[in-house]
């Protein structure tokens, strides 16, 4: 097992329905790792009402502290099916606002890599999904939040094995810059 502060942190961004966690969860096979779920999920599920801001805030803080969990048994990569531009993002569209404590934690926790899946998959429904049409319009919105950090990021295309490879491609790229 590498030390944590060896390891290379890679993030998944992107619009609903563009394979983050099935590309999370196949890359850490490939890079036999460990890889963190998207807590929303898990937490939204336990929910009776809407959630509020606070509940998007009380996911984004879990969902690091499962991250920093995770590092302890992360092997090179740890990959991440979600991060805190993901939660500004849903805060700022859903509630016009988002807290600091969000805003002042993107950058300290900024990944080494992040794959921006394009929504160039079919839609696939689910009762935690909330924009069916508007994938492009957040794909957009998550670039340009990337753009604004200086992050490390690459563009993932293609279905299903194709864009697997690409993101194995874009990982083997960056390490191999990171090298020289």
């Amino acid at each position: 097992m590498a030390q944590a502060n060896n390891i290379i942190r890679i993030a998944l961004i992107g619009p609903e329905s563009t394979a983050k966690s099935t590309l999370s969860e196949l890359l850490a096979k490939k890079f036999n790792t460990v890889w963190v779920k998207e807590y929303s999920r898990e937490y939204l599920s336990t929910l009776t009402e809407k959630y509020s801001l606070q509940d998007v805030l009380a996911i984004a803080k879990e969902q690091l502290e499962r991250e920093k969990k995770a590092m302890n048994y992360a092997n090179t990569f740890l990959f991440a099916d979600t991060e805190l531009i993901l939660s500004k993002v849903w805060c700022e569209d859903v509630f016009h606002t988002c807290p600091e404590w969000i805003i002042n934690n993107i950058v300290p926790h900024k990944y080494d890599l992040y794959l921006l899946t394009y929504p160039d998959l079919p839609w696939e429904e689910d009762k935690y999904r909330e924009n069916p049409n508007r994938r492009l319009f957040f794909f957009d919105w998550y670039e340009k939040e990337l753009k604004s950090i200086r992050a490390n990021y690459s563009i993932i295309k293609g279905e299903k094995e194709e864009r697997f490879l690409n993101c194995i491609q874009e990982i083997e790229k960056f390490v191999s810059h990171t090298k020289n």
